[in-house]
Protein backbone atom coordinates (compact mmCIF):
# COMPACT_ATOMS: atom_id res chain seq x y z
CA UNK A 1 0.00 0.00 0.00
CA UNK A 2 1.38 3.43 -0.94
CA UNK A 3 1.51 6.23 1.64
CA UNK A 4 -1.16 8.90 1.30
CA UNK A 5 -0.31 12.38 0.13
CA UNK A 6 1.55 13.91 -2.70
CA UNK A 7 5.08 12.65 -3.48
CA UNK A 8 7.89 14.97 -2.43
CA UNK A 9 9.60 17.26 -4.91
CA UNK A 10 12.90 16.71 -3.09
CA UNK A 11 15.87 15.39 -5.03
CA UNK A 12 19.25 14.64 -3.39
CA UNK A 13 20.94 16.51 -6.26
CA UNK A 14 19.49 19.72 -4.77
CA UNK A 15 22.15 19.66 -2.03
CA UNK A 16 25.04 20.99 -4.14
CA UNK A 17 22.83 23.61 -5.76
CA UNK A 18 21.41 24.73 -2.41
CA UNK A 19 24.88 24.94 -0.83
CA UNK A 20 26.15 27.10 -3.71
CA UNK A 21 23.10 29.37 -3.51
CA UNK A 22 23.57 29.77 0.25
CA UNK A 23 27.26 30.58 -0.23
CA UNK A 24 26.02 33.44 -2.39
CA UNK A 25 23.79 34.65 0.44
CA UNK A 26 20.48 33.02 -0.54
CA UNK A 27 17.78 32.82 2.13
CA UNK A 28 15.33 29.95 2.57
CA UNK A 29 12.67 31.99 0.74
CA UNK A 30 15.04 32.46 -2.19
CA UNK A 31 15.81 28.72 -2.17
CA UNK A 32 12.09 27.99 -2.34
CA UNK A 33 11.74 30.35 -5.32
CA UNK A 34 14.73 28.74 -7.04
CA UNK A 35 13.40 25.20 -6.62
CA UNK A 36 9.82 26.25 -7.43
CA UNK A 37 8.38 25.14 -4.09
CA UNK A 38 6.76 26.74 -1.05
CA UNK A 39 8.93 27.81 1.90
CA UNK A 40 7.35 25.05 3.98
CA UNK A 41 8.84 22.51 1.55
CA UNK A 42 12.34 23.87 2.24
CA UNK A 43 11.64 23.61 5.98
CA UNK A 44 10.34 20.07 5.55
CA UNK A 45 13.40 19.07 3.47
CA UNK A 46 15.71 20.46 6.17
CA UNK A 47 13.90 18.45 8.84
CA UNK A 48 13.68 15.23 6.84
CA UNK A 49 16.96 15.15 4.90
CA UNK A 50 20.16 15.50 6.93
CA UNK A 51 22.30 15.97 3.78
CA UNK A 52 20.13 18.91 2.66
CA UNK A 53 20.26 20.54 6.11
CA UNK A 54 24.07 20.08 6.20
CA UNK A 55 24.45 21.60 2.71
CA UNK A 56 22.49 24.70 3.75
CA UNK A 57 24.47 25.01 6.96
CA UNK A 58 27.81 24.81 5.14
CA UNK A 59 26.74 27.34 2.52
CA UNK A 60 25.36 29.81 5.05
CA UNK A 61 28.46 29.50 7.25
CA UNK A 62 30.69 30.31 4.26
CA UNK A 63 28.60 33.40 3.46
CA UNK A 64 28.64 34.47 7.13
CA UNK A 65 32.43 34.03 7.26
CA UNK A 66 32.82 36.37 4.27
CA UNK A 67 30.64 38.96 5.99
CA UNK A 68 32.71 38.67 9.17
CA UNK A 69 35.91 39.21 7.15
CA UNK A 70 34.38 42.20 5.35
CA UNK A 71 33.13 43.76 8.58
CA UNK A 72 36.55 43.34 10.14
CA UNK A 73 38.27 45.01 7.18
CA UNK A 74 35.77 47.91 7.27
CA UNK A 75 36.39 48.28 11.02
CA UNK A 76 40.19 48.48 10.75
CA UNK A 77 40.56 49.93 7.25
CA UNK A 78 42.37 48.38 4.32
CA UNK A 79 44.39 49.12 1.20
CA UNK A 80 43.91 47.61 -2.25
CA UNK A 81 45.43 47.82 -5.72
CA UNK A 82 43.31 49.66 -8.28
CA UNK A 83 43.62 51.28 -11.71
CA UNK A 84 42.39 54.51 -13.26
CA UNK A 85 41.86 54.74 -16.97
CA UNK A 86 42.51 58.05 -18.71
CA UNK A 87 42.11 59.19 -22.28
CA UNK A 88 45.58 60.01 -23.59
CA UNK A 89 45.18 61.50 -27.07
CA UNK A 90 42.50 58.95 -27.99
CA UNK A 91 44.30 55.97 -26.49
CA UNK A 92 43.48 54.48 -23.08
CA UNK A 93 46.12 55.11 -20.44
CA UNK A 94 45.89 52.65 -17.53
CA UNK A 95 47.48 53.97 -14.33
CA UNK A 96 47.79 51.58 -11.37
CA UNK A 97 47.61 52.98 -7.85
CA UNK A 98 46.93 51.93 -4.25
CA UNK A 99 43.69 53.05 -2.69
CA UNK A 100 43.21 53.20 1.06
CA UNK A 101 39.82 52.83 2.75
CA UNK A 102 40.03 54.31 6.25
CA UNK A 103 38.58 52.52 9.29
CA UNK A 104 34.83 52.85 9.70
CA UNK A 105 33.79 53.82 13.24
CA UNK A 106 30.33 52.28 12.97
CA UNK A 107 31.77 48.95 11.83
CA UNK A 108 34.29 49.02 14.69
CA UNK A 109 31.57 49.75 17.26
CA UNK A 110 29.36 46.98 15.86
CA UNK A 111 32.27 44.53 15.90
CA UNK A 112 33.28 45.34 19.47
CA UNK A 113 29.72 45.29 20.85
CA UNK A 114 29.28 41.79 19.46
CA UNK A 115 32.75 40.40 20.15
CA UNK A 116 33.26 41.98 23.59
CA UNK A 117 29.80 42.78 24.93
CA UNK A 118 30.93 42.99 28.56
CA UNK A 119 33.30 45.85 27.71
CA UNK A 120 31.39 47.65 24.94
CA UNK A 121 27.67 47.24 25.53
CA UNK A 122 25.44 50.31 25.58
CA UNK A 123 23.75 49.67 28.88
CA UNK A 124 25.65 50.26 32.06
CA UNK A 125 25.02 48.28 35.21
CA UNK A 126 24.58 50.23 38.42
CA UNK A 127 25.13 48.45 41.70
CA UNK A 128 23.59 49.87 44.85
CA UNK A 129 25.29 49.22 48.16
CA UNK A 130 24.69 50.23 51.73
CA UNK A 131 26.97 52.03 54.15
CA UNK A 132 30.71 51.48 53.51
CA UNK A 133 29.94 49.23 50.53
CA UNK A 134 27.98 46.75 52.60
CA UNK A 135 24.53 45.33 52.04
CA UNK A 136 21.57 47.68 51.71
CA UNK A 137 19.62 47.67 54.96
CA UNK A 138 15.85 47.76 54.97
CA UNK A 139 13.71 48.74 57.91
CA UNK A 140 10.10 47.86 58.55
CA UNK A 141 8.20 51.11 58.25
CA UNK A 142 4.49 51.46 58.78
CA UNK A 143 2.30 53.14 56.20
CA UNK A 144 1.80 56.00 58.68
CA UNK A 145 5.56 56.54 59.07
CA UNK A 146 6.04 56.33 55.29
CA UNK A 147 3.30 58.95 54.75
CA UNK A 148 4.83 61.26 57.40
CA UNK A 149 8.25 61.00 55.76
CA UNK A 150 6.78 61.72 52.32
CA UNK A 151 4.88 64.73 53.57
CA UNK A 152 7.98 66.02 55.35
CA UNK A 153 9.94 65.79 52.10
CA UNK A 154 7.17 67.59 50.24
CA UNK A 155 7.04 70.34 52.88
CA UNK A 156 10.82 70.74 52.73
CA UNK A 157 10.61 71.33 48.98
CA UNK A 158 7.62 73.63 49.36
CA UNK A 159 5.23 71.13 47.82
CA UNK A 160 2.71 70.41 50.54
CA UNK A 161 1.82 70.06 54.21
CA UNK A 162 4.35 68.97 56.81
CA UNK A 163 4.66 65.44 58.20
CA UNK A 164 3.04 66.64 61.44
CA UNK A 165 -0.29 66.88 59.59
CA UNK A 166 -0.65 63.06 59.40
CA UNK A 167 -3.08 61.67 61.96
Amino acid sequence: MMPAGRPTDYNPSFCDEARALCEGGATDVELADHFGVEIRSIKRWKNKHEEFRAALKLGKEAADDRVVDSLYHRAVGYTFEAVKIFNANGAPLVVPYREHVPPDTTAAIFWLKNRRPEEFRDKSVQEITGKDGGAVEFADVSDRERAKALLALMAKSGGGPSGDDVE
